[in-house]
């Protein structure tokens, strides 16, 4: 298998430095000093190249997506803060054919912890007297803010019925690979899930496998679909 990297930052190098212990070829490397204007995304150095990852920035993620499936490439894009842009996302895998999963964290615990804080939503949904709070702390040098991470957090709480007032803020400082937190809260007492990242490998990891799941599939996917199925 042969992948490309798109946005060769801090997760581009660990995805590269995993990548080879699963028998997967990195064919190719883009940043801003060779794609500043997209020129990197051309025929010639995609040929062969069976999935592009992209860990790039907000603005460039749906040009990136739109001339990498006009290739017939497929795609993970684990880059936050563009999913105002989700819809012409979508339309762009449906008219291309390509296969796409998005996620806005790869970690294999973070995508369970989703599944927690959605059960736990769905069992206060009906108390009122269970108030919600969700706070998340990230690196200094994280652009977006809540994280992506934290807004699907939120997401899945609604989807579970608990469609009351959720307190939300963010921190950043340091080097925190991320932290995310969801509570609940009355005069009883508390419930407090947590999850915490303790490097970046486990990111690096969860896409690779997206990387291998999404290869000669189609259409737009999650990557809850990978870990656990529809």
């Amino acid at each position: 298998m042969k992948i490309a990297i798109v946005g060769y930052g801090k997760m581009g190098r660990m995805i590269e430095s995993l990548a080879a212990g699963r028998g997967i070829e990195i064919g190719l490397k883009l940043d801003e000093f060779n794609n500043a204007n997209f020129e990197g995304i051309t025929t010639t150095n995609f040929h062969g190249i069976d999935v592009a990852i992209d860990f790039s920035i907000p603005s460039v993620v749906s040009r990136n997506i739109e001339r990498i499936a006009a290739l017939g490439v497929n795609m993970v894009i684990g880059t936050t803060g563009w999913t105002d842009q989700m819809a012409h996302v979508r339309e762009i895998v449906e008219r291309t054919g390509v296969g796409l999963v998005w996620s806005p964290n790869y970690s294999v615990g973070v995508n369970v912890f989703f599944r927690i804080v959605s059960a736990a939503a769905a069992l206060l949904a009906n108390e009122p007297e269970y108030e919600a709070w969700a706070w998340e702390i990230h690196h200094s040098a994280k652009k977006d803010a809540p994280s992506g991470t934290l807004r699907k957090l939120i997401d899945e709480m609604r989807a579970a019925g608990y469609n009351r007032g959720v307190d939300v803020a963010s921190s950043r400082a340091g080097r925190v690979p991320g932290t995310h937190e969801i509570g609940f809260d009355s005069a009883a007492d508390t419930i407090t899930l947590r999850h915490t990242a303790r490097s970046r490998e486990g990111f690096a990891l969860g896409a690779i496998k997206a990387a291998e799941w999404v290869a000669g599939r189609k259409g737009f996917h999650e990557f809850g679909e990978v870990l656990f199925g529809r």
